[in-house]
C-alpha cells in the first residue's frame, strides 16, 4: 500500500462516478472492491460520496444532474488529471484542438477544475488542488492503476495529450507492431492508447479506468447488482476483464499481480 499525499501535474489523481442511482452505486462498489462511502451535503436532496479505502479517499461519486439526463449523457466515470492551473490547462486544451466543456471554476476550498474534450471526443477533467489533492491511496486492491483512452486516432489523440500534459508515448520494446501506445508522466507509465481496430462499432470516445485486484477471475459483481461484460484475457502485460454495474457504467479490474513490474517503473 502507498499513501498519497499529492499528485503531480500530468498524473491521474481522482475519479467520479456519475450514476443514475446512487444508493445502488454504493452497495455495488462496495461490495466489489471493498470500498467504504462517505457522504457529504452537495445540494438540496442531494450528497456527494467519497468511497474511502483503509481511511483514504480513492473514488467519489453523484447522482447525475437533470440537465446531464436531458442532454442523454449515460452514467459515466470522470479521469481527473492533475494540473498546476486549470485556466491555463483549459485554454491550452482549446488552442490544441480541444474543446473546454466546462470553463476553470472553484470547487469549494478542495480545488479548482475544468471539464474538457480532446479533437477525437473523449471527455476527461483537470484538477488544481488546493485542500484535497485527490485520491489518496495507491498499489492496493481496489485503486486506480490504469486508465485507457479508446480513440478513432491514437495520432492526433496522443499530440493533443503530449502537448497538453508533456506525456511521452512509447510502444512495447518486445513487441514494436503491436500498436499499444504506453503512456508516461515523468517517470511512470500510467495508461495507454490502444489501436483504432480495437474500439467497438458505435461506442464514442472515452476514458476507460482500471482498477487493482489480487485476482481478475474471482472478482464478480453479484448477480443481483452488476454484470461481467466481457470475460477475462490477458493483454499487453496484464490480464484484465470489464464488468458493469446494472445501471450500466463501465469498469475494468486488472490484476497487477502480472503487470506490477510496468506499472512500478
Amino acid at each position: 500500500m502507498s499513501n498519497i499525499d499529492s499528485h503531480p501535474p500530468g498524473s491521474f489523481c481522482w475519479l467520479e462516478l456519475a450514476t443514475s442511482d446512487q444508493t445502488a452505486a454504493k452497495s455495488f462498489y462496495s461490495s466489489l472492491f471493498g470500498w467504504t462511502p462517505s457522504d457529504s451535503p452537495l445540494g438540496p436532496d442531494a450528497v456527494y460520496t467519497i468511497f474511502k479505502l483503509e481511511g483514504r479517499d480513492a473514488a467519489a461519486a453523484y447522482t447525475m444532474f437533470p440537465e446531464q439526463r436531458a442532454m442523454g449523457i449515460p452514467p459515466n466515470w470522470m479521469l481527473y488529471i492533475s494540473v498546476a492551473n486549470a485556466d491555463d490547462t483549459a485554454k491550452c486544451a482549446k488552442a490544441a484542438g480541444g474543446a473546454v466543456l466546462k470553463d476553470a471554476f472553484d470547487v469549494g476550498e478542495s480545488g479548482r477544475m475544468a471539464v474538457l474534450q480532446d479533437p477525437t471526443g473523449a471527455v476527461f477533467s483537470v484538477w488544481q488542488p488546493n485542500k484535497h489533492p485527490g485520491i489518496g491511496i495507491a498499489h492496493v486492491d481496489g485503486t486506480l492503476c490504469w486508465a485507457d483512452l479508446s480513440t478513432p486516432d491514437p495520432k492526433r489523440a496522443g499530440k493533443f495529450y503530449s502537448d497538453l500534459f508533456g506525456w511521452q508515448l512509447m510502444t512495447e520494446e518486445e513487441d514494436p507492431e503491436h500498436d499499444y501506445l504506453h503512456i508516461k508522466s515523468g517517470e511512470h507509465f500510467i495508461g495507454g492508447i490502444p489501436p483504432a481496430a480495437r474500439r467497438q462499432p458505435g461506442v464514442p470516445p472515452h476514458w476507460l479506468a482500471y482498477f487493482q485486484v489480487d485476482d481478475v477471475d474471482a472478482t464478480k459483481p453479484s448477480e443481483a447488482d452488476g454484470r461481467e461484460s466481457l470475460p477475462a484475457a490477458d493483454e499487453h502485460g496484464g490480464c484484465r476483464k470489464n464488468v458493469g454495474h446494472r445501471r450500466p457504467a463501465r469498469r475494468s479490474v486488472l490484476d497487477l499481480q502480472v503487470r506490477a513490474p510496468l506499472l512500478a517503473s
